[in-house]
């Protein structure tokens, strides 16, 4: 019979030399769960299969890029598994809009966010900073907001630079962690933002005018959330995807900017200007309560905090761990 501390020694071997990294096991468990919930909710769902069919056949591509990008020896094939896990977050995201509303019978908790806003400011803040808006801060604003995703491939592309790449891989694990906790936030307290509920989405093109690109980056915006332009409110309202608790683009900055300080990236000087002004964005251009950005930061340190044992649980190696401090 083999020692028991043997047979941890041998999973952990056969871990380290599958073709599957650390993200894809993450990504993995994390569709395993969706599709487990989309089963529960059966009765509520109409295509409820379509959920774990997607996630199976998700499932076996990555295992085949996998496969074939470690036994091929492929740059190009290693490149597109290096970098495969951010897109998959995107459609990771996208099933939650068919999860959450079935979850709670159709109930948003923007009004318990709103108590929360006031409670502290007295005020609601979107409608408070109403007043100092100018179509050059939108402007401005929209730009830095909408460059959120860009944020990821800025970091990931100088870090892939390295010739030790345990830093990208650690990074590419981090991000995508908190990405999923984020969407674990939005599973329990879905809400759409005060742009739907203090204000009137129709007309923020009026009211919140920028100069050149505003419009077109708004758009860009919607499109990501389901929401299509001349929606009325309260269509825009049913279509939007139920993602503002926590705010995951304050979460995932705030993470993205500490990692560029740690590993003294070139860019961090530039992405900390970049995620200031995206954080502040956030509330005025009417995307985020208060409360969203609180609930942001308190889940980047616990995020960061508990990356390096999480990635060490899916498979990191030893070394990751210095590139975590």
């Amino acid at each position: 019979m083999k020692d028991p501390v043997q047979n941890i020694s041998e999973h952990n071997g056969r871990i380290m030399t599958s073709p599957l990294h650390s993200t894809d096991r993450l990504l993995i468990a994390f569709w395993c769960l969706l599709s487990v919930i989309s089963a529960f909710l059966h009765a509520q769902l109409t295509y409820w299969w379509a959920i774990p069919i997607a996630n199976a056949a998700a499932i076996l591509v990555v295992w085949c890029l996998a496969r074939v990008s470690h036994s091929s020896g492929s740059r190009v094939l290693r490149w597109m598994h290096e970098w495969a896990a951010f897109p998959l977050v995107i459609f990771t995201y996208k099933q939650l809009y068919y999860l959450i509303r079935p979850i709670h019978h159709g109930r948003d908790y923007d009004q318990l966010l709103i108590l929360l806003d006031r409670a502290v400011f007295r005020v609601n803040p979107t409608q408070w900073l109403a007043a100092f808006s100018n179509p050059f801060m939108t402007e401005l604003l929209q730009i830095a907001y909408s460059l959120f995703y860009a944020i990821f491939l800025i970091i990931g592309l100088e870090l892939s630079q390295s010739i030790d790449h345990i830093r990208f891989r650690t990074f590419r694990f981090t991000i995508v962690y908190g990405f999923l906790l984020s969407y674990i936030g939005y599973l329990f307290l879905p809400s759409v933002g005060p742009r739907f509920t203090l204000h009137d989405f129709s007309k923020i093109d009026t009211d919140l005018p920028g100069i050149i690109v505003t419009p077109a980056l708004r758009w860009f915006v919607n499109i990501f959330e389901s929401i299509h332009s001349g929606m009325s409110n309260s269509a825009a309202l049913a279509a939007a995807q139920r993602d503002v608790f926590p705010s995951g683009h304050t979460m995932l900055t705030i993470i993205s900017v500490v990692l560029a300080y740690r590993y003294r990236l070139r860019v961090r000087g530039f992405l900390l200007v970049l995620g200031i002004l995206l954080v502040i964005g956030t509330v005025y251009l009417r995307y985020h309560y208060v409360v969203d950005l609180l609930a942001g930061l308190i889940l980047a340190v616990l995020c960061l905090l508990t990356a390096n044992r999480i990635y060490q649980i899916f498979g990191g190696d030893a070394r990751s761990r210095q590139s975590l401090k």
